[in-house]
């Protein structure tokens, strides 16, 4: 499909509106959970859950908070050891199963680590990055040189009583 520009969000737009605009004229696929497609929004709780509306709710009050452990325990693990962007990420998408404010969210992320790493990617990018590798690695080493040079370099197991 061809949407005039080369933007990844402008092409998901259009996928979004072709595909409400073949539900309206009633010739869509029978199955808009967009499971397979990646565009569905809402709650993907099973159907016997959804009828029931205490049953609906407390499903969705049991994913809040098991998401939100995992987010919190992401937001601790941020300063401490751990991988706490991805655990973070993880509570995100556990929120997004039920909730569509996350999916959302999650939506916007993929689009913008996708960019990014289409930036990255870049050549004249690349080269940057290296070149400026090269002199902090440089500067670092002049600095160290320096410091060694003025203050010499005592073996922490040489020292001797003070």
């Amino acid at each position: 499909m061809n949407t005039g520009s080369d933007e990844a969000g402008e092409v998901v737009a259009a996928a979004d509106k072709a595909r409400a605009d073949r539900r309206e004229a009633g010739q869509g696929s029978g199955d808009d959970t967009g499971r397979g497609t990646g565009a569905g929004l809402g709650s993907r709780a099973p159907e016997f859950i959804k009828a029931r509306r205490l049953l609906h709710l407390s499903w969705q009050v049991g994913v809040f908070v098991v998401g939100l452990a995992v987010v919190v325990a992401g937001i601790v693990m941020l300063p401490l050891p751990g991988s706490g962007w991805v655990v973070i990420f993880g509570g995100m998408a556990i929120w997004a199963t039920e909730f569509v404010w996350a999916q959302l969210v999650l939506r916007w992320t993929k689009r913008k680590v996708t960019e990014a790493a289409q930036r990255a990617l870049d050549p004249k990018v690349r080269r940057r990055n290296i070149t400026l590798t090269v002199i902090g690695l440089a500067v670092v080493a002049v600095l160290v040189g320096v410091y060694v040079g003025q203050f010499g370099l005592v073996m922490p197991w040489k020292i001797k009583d003070q």
